[in-house]
Formats: C-alpha cells, structure tokens, sequence
C-alpha cells in the first residue's frame, strides 16, 4: 500500500490499479460479513471462486507495494508505519473481536517486508531484473505451502516439512505456525515476501522501458484517488461495513422459531 512518492513522475495507472484492487476488497469482505457475521448463504463465496477472489485481491496488493517500494521518499517512515497499523488492528480484534483475531496480516506483513528491503536493496539491486522476478517469483510458487506444512503451490505438494518447524508460535510470523494459532487475516514472510520482492524486481524492470512507463502515467481519477489513500481507507473500511451490516437482520436458521 506504498503511494507513489509525491514529485516523481506522476504513475497514474498504478493508483488507478490500487484503487481497483481496494474495491474489490471492501465487496470481498463485505460478502465476508454477509456470510460470516450475518449468517447468510452464499456457498460460491466459501467454494473456490470465493477462495480465488480472495488470492486476486492480496496477490495484487502484494505485489503493487513490491512494485512501489523504489518510488518511496521515506520507506523506513512507512515501513514502521504499515507494522503499526498491523498491531493496533491485532489489538483492536483482540479486545472487541477475539473470534476474529488478526495475527500477522497483510499491513504487518508490507511493513516487515518494506523494512527487510532497507538492508536488502544494495543487493538486490546488483541483481539482473529478469533474472531476479523469475526467481523470486519461483521461490514464492515453491514456498506457498509453507504455512500448511510442505513444499509446494497450492494442490501441489512436493515434500512435508518436519514438525519441528512448527512447534512454536514464535515462528508464526516466519510462516511456521503452531498447531494452536489462529488468524483470520493471516500472511507469513515466507511465502509472501518473496511475491514482495517480485514485485521490486518488476518495478527494475519495467523502469528502464520508457513505453512501459509512458503506460503507467494515465490513469482513472476516481480510482487513483482511492489508491492514493488506500492506508486510510484500509484501515476505516472494515468498521464501516460492520455499521452498515449491523441494520441488517440476521439470516434465519432454518427450523429455529
């Protein structure tokens, strides 16, 4: 959820693709809501359509806040910034939602992975951009299953990892959770980093095409503006659906009086 830095060349398209993105995700949890607070059914949402909605919308913010991390003035400022947003979400769910608790999720995870690129850029930038987006972008294929405990993307599983890994809560923000955690809102350093990173490497690369960043400079105002604000309206959307949702009956149970 990095902007573009304010006095750069105005990339348009990439708020405008925010700001898209945003969208789908206020629908996504709204219909999560709906489901899941409210008692309605929607069986596609909990199938796989709903599952791959769901990978559309974090896939595309990851890798956008990768993609942006070399147009931030100040990625340490934001960078601490985007972890403490994640902890005062984690406390807030903790006292009034614990149901719902939020342990390492998205905002946690763009600020840990924002901050890891401050000692990592010297290196990284020495590394061909091609070459780089393919192997990050390998690396996160390879690792998606970490967090469920083997090698592997998605159905794909290439060998089991040992328990050992997993023994400890301490590991959780690594991408080894223990048998006892829980999140409802929950993305690892491994594998999303390495999604992260691709997105770094894509931004090298698409810098020294001067087409590709004639592309990026038009975008939608509407929707630019919503990416340009996409913190704030992260943060504020989920209360406000939860407001809104309050007027709305509970769904009957089937059989109750």
């Amino acid at each position: 959820m990095n902007r573009i830095r304010p006095g750069t060349r105005p990339y348009g398209m990439l708020d405008t693709v925010r700001g898209l993105c945003l969208i789908s995700m206020i629908l996504y949890h709204g219909m999560y809501d709906l489901v899941n607070v409210k008692g309605y059914s929607v069986p596609w949402y909990n199938a796989l359509p709903g599952y791959w909605w769901q990978q559309s919308i974090c896939w595309t913010f990851i890798l956008l806040s990768g993609l942006c991390w070399q147009l931030s003035r100040h990625p340490l400022r934001r960078s601490l910034m985007l972890v403490g947003c994640g902890a005062a979400i984690t406390l807030v769910t903790w006292f009034f939602m614990p149901s719902e608790l939020i342990q390492y999720g998205v905002l946690t995870l763009l600020g840990f992975s924002a901050l890891l690129m401050i000692p990592l850029h010297k290196l990284l930038k020495r590394v061909p951009p091609l070459a780089g987006l393919f192997c990050s972008f390998g690396l996160f294929l390879l690792l998606r299953n970490v967090p469920n405990g083997s090698l592997g993307f998605e159905g794909l599983r290439l060998c089991t990892l040992p328990d050992w890994l997993y023994g400890s809560e301490l590991f959780a923000v690594l991408g080894f959770p223990s048998p006892a955690f829980s999140s409802s809102d929950y993305f690892p350093l491994i594998p999303w980093f390495f999604l992260f990173v691709t997105g770094y490497f894509l931004w090298s690369l698409l810098s020294r095409q001067e087409k590709a960043l004639k592309c990026l400079h038009p975008g939608f105002a509407p929707l630019a503006f919503l990416g340009r604000h996409s913190l704030v309206i992260y943060l504020a959307h989920q209360p406000v659906l939860m407001a809104l949702f309050w007027l709305l009956p509970n769904a009957r149970v089937p059989g109750a009086v």
